[in-house]
Order: structure tokens, then C-alpha cells, then sequence
């Protein structure tokens, strides 16, 4: 019977595996909290953009450079790790950098560790946005990944890409190989697979972990789990129906068109003919009107005498005199 485990124990334990998480999470930092990926106010214009060595603006160089690799703004020199040696003196801005990334534009620093890693590690390396095809060089933005396929994106692109993902390249959501119900579906290739042809021999299974895509050999995820959608076509011959077979679909396609066009044609004269019928009600009810109004004028004033007037063809001249 195995003993029981003291408290310190369990304490010693629980720090060893805190500290080994932390040291694996080192290695898998976030693109967007990576320090060669991260937000820059340029000093000259104050326009916003990623860390760069030059502004991507007004070309102009920063008064504190961002390591790439580590972060720091001011090399302490505790340890020995430096280049060129600065005992006693804290190295700031262009006293602290070493060389510039080819990949991320940044500056790293002079410490032997960043200068030797960061080229080979870089994680913007082949950051090319996958919607318009832009890399670091080419816009003045930081670059982010896809939540879904984990594609690279530009600033601009990010939030349009991330809405229109999850829609297939299909129109049901059949295994693209058999008739079955697809069950994995991988956001790189937009496709679905079931069970049997997710297993490939190029691309091998890991323990614990979701298929991978037997096409690009990316992780694929349960269509269960995800807000798939299929692909939906809303011109072209294949809306004209099910009895729609080859060139005719067009044709299909035309003569839907125009029924809708001749339907919306009937209800427009339709709403035409009930308002030219209201319009004549109101003209009929407004002269209905009128009429009564002079009737009821006319016998007003039809016993009303004011005598001889020089409107009724009388003068003064003619009248007798006593």
C-alpha cells in the first residue's frame, strides 16, 4: 500500500507542474502578444502600427526600440549575455539593439541569445495574409490568426475572413470521398470526412489529439462543435431546381427570373389599381361635397332683400321724386 502523501508533498508537486506549464507555455505565446507583433505609436507621425525598426509611414526611427525577441525597451546587463559589453551602463535605444529582422522588420536587441534564436523562430517567418495575399513589408498593420483554419490575416481582413470561415466548399455536408455524413470537417480546406477516410498514411494521428486532414494534413474539429454552413448559389444555372440538368439550368435560371419579374409586375399594377380606386373614391366624395355646400349657400341667402341697388339696374336719378 503505497504511503500517503504529506502536504509539503503535494505542495512540491502541484509547484513542479505549475512550473512545467508555464514553461511550455513560454514557447506557444499568442500572435497578437508577441513582442515583434506588437502595437507601436511611431514618435514623429503618431500613427499606430506594428513594431517596426523604421516607421512604415514617415520612415522615420523610433527614440525606444522593442527587442522582437524579448520585449525590453533598456538592456540592465545582468548577466553577460551582451555583445558588446556596457559594465555599468544601461543601454537604451540604438546603444541596445544588435541587427534588424528580415521577417518581422523589428529591431532585436544586443544579447547573444535573441541575436542567435529570433531569425530561426520568428513567428511572422511566412506571415502572408490569406485574403489579399500581403505580407509584413507590404502594409503598415500587425498580423493576427484565423480562430478557425489559423491562417495568417491582415488588420483589414481579419474580422471579414473570420465571419465568412466557416462556410463549406459544398453544398451538403456529405464526406467528400463517400455518401456519408461528414463528422470532421477541416476549415483549411473547407471540406467534411467521416470517420474511415479521416485515417491517412501520410499524415499520422497523435495520441489524445482530433484527426488530422488527410489533404493538408491540418487538425480537423467535430462539424458538431462548429457553426458550419454550406456553400449557397444564388445566380447561375444551378438555382434553377432539381430538374435543372446541364445548359438548361440556364435557361431555368432566366425563366425564374423573369416570373418573378412579371409577378412583381402583376402586384405592382395590382397596388396601382387599389390606389387610382381609392383616389377616385376621395375626388367623388370632395365634388359630393361641394355640390351641397352651394345648395346649402344658395338657399341662405335666396330670401335675402336689400332693395333698389345700383347692382340691380337702379340709379338714384331715376327715382320719383315726391
Amino acid at each position: 500500500m503505497p504511503k500517503k502523501k504529506t502536504g509539503a508533498r503535494k505542495k512540491a508537486e502541484s509547484r513542479k507542474e505549475r512550473e512545467k506549464q508555464i514553461r511550455a507555455s513560454r514557447g506557444n505565446i499568442d500572435l497578437a502578444k508577441h513582442p515583434c507583433n506588437a502595437s507601436m505609436e511611431c514618435d514623429k507621425c503618431q500613427r499606430r502600427q506594428k513594431n517596426r525598426a523604421f516607421c512604415y509611414f514617415c520612415s522615420s526611427v523610433q527614440k525606444l526600440p522593442i527587442c522582437a525577441q524579448c520585449g525590453k525597451t533598456k538592456c540592465m546587463m545582468k548577466s553577460s549575455d551582451c555583445v558588446i559589453k556596457h559594465a555599468g551602463v544601461y543601454s537604451t535605444g540604438l546603444a541596445m539593439v544588435g541587427a534588424i529582422c528580415d521577417f518581422c522588420e523589428a529591431w532585436v536587441c544586443h544579447g547573444r541569445k535573441c541575436l542567435s534564436t529570433h531569425a530561426c523562430i520568428c513567428p511572422l517567418a511566412d506571415a502572408e495574409c490569406v485574403e489579399c495575399e500581403r505580407g509584413v513589408w507590404d502594409h503598415g498593420g500587425r498580423i493576427f490568426s484565423c480562430s478557425f483554419c489559423h491562417n495568417f490575416l491582415c488588420e483589414d481582413d481579419q474580422f471579414e475572413h473570420q465571419a465568412s470561415c466557416q462556410v463549406l466548399e459544398a453544398e451538403t455536408f456529405k464526406c467528400v470521398s463517400c455518401n456519408r455524413l461528414g463528422q470532421h470537417s477541416c476549415l483549411r480546406c473547407k471540406a467534411c470526412f467521416c470517420d474511415d477516410h479521416t485515417r491517412s498514411k501520410v499524415f499520422k494521428q497523435e495520441k489524445g489529439r482530433a484527426p488530422p486532414c488527410p489533404k493538408c494534413g491540418h487538425e480537423t474539429q467535430e462539424t458538431k462543435d462548429l457553426s458550419m454552413s454550406t456553400r449557397s448559389l444564388r445566380f447561375g444555372r444551378q438555382t434553377g431546381g432539381e430538374d435543372a440538368d446541364g445548359a438548361s439550368g440556364y435557361d431555368a435560371y432566366w425563366k425564374n427570373l423573369s416570373a418573378g419579374k412579371d409577378e412583381d409586375a402583376g402586384d405592382h399594377d395590382e397596388e396601382y389599381d387599389e390606389y387610382e380606386a381609392e383616389d377616385d373614391e376621395e375626388d367623388d366624395d370632395h365634388e359630393e361635397g361641394g355640390k351641397d355646400l352651394e345648395t346649402e349657400a344658395a338657399d341662405l341667402f335666396s330670401n335675402l332683400n336689400l332693395g333698389r341697388t345700383y347692382a340691380s339696374g337702379y340709379a338714384h336719378y331715376e327715382e320719383p321724386t315726391d
